[in-house]
């Protein structure tokens, strides 16, 4: 990076590689939790396929509104400014009610669904460990865009 690049282009260059990562790794989810189907259909049944979309879709919906809350919090946060030491600190606590509010109904929807429901408990966790996977994955290979900017700030 050169000494008179602008340092806001070089910010935004960073949140649309965020931006990018994060929606690299909802596509590569979809895709991964479709082949995991798919796959254990054909070899173990509809009981285990059917598990493994269920934790999928949880774990798909719970990160997309994870997202969402993160999205609406920083750009409330930042339209504070320095004087809205109050409204930063409703803004903490509202977005961490959210968070803990969707864990505990995530958790009692799983919980239903554990005991009230013919359910495979294995495939579940396969299904909810897929956003997991794919975060690594995608980090993994396309992650360098996001530090590349940051590389040659240091530059």
């Amino acid at each position: 990076m050169s000494k008179s690049e602008d340092p806001n282009k070089v910010a935004e260059q960073m949140a649309d590689a965020g931006v990018f990562l994060l929606r690299s790794v909802q596509y590569f989810n979809w895709l991964l939790l479709l082949v995991l189907s798919g796959v254990s259909w054909y070899f173990y049944g509809w009981p285990l396929a059917q598990s493994i979309l269920i934790g999928g879709l949880l774990a798909n919906v719970s990160f997309f509104l994870l997202r969402r809350d993160i999205k609406e919090f920083m750009a409330n946060f930042s339209q504070a400014g320095m004087n809205g030491a109050a409204v930063k600190k409703f803004e903490k606590v509202k977005f961490f009610l959210k968070f803990y509010g969707r864990l505990a109904a995530l958790a009692a929807i799983m919980c239903l669904l554990i005991t009230q429901v013919t359910i495979d408990v294995i495939g579940l966790v396969i299904g909810l460990s897929t956003i997991m996977f794919s975060v690594i994955v995608v980090v993994l290979s396309k992650g360098s865009m996001l530090y590349s900017a940051q590389r040659y700030k240091g530059a």
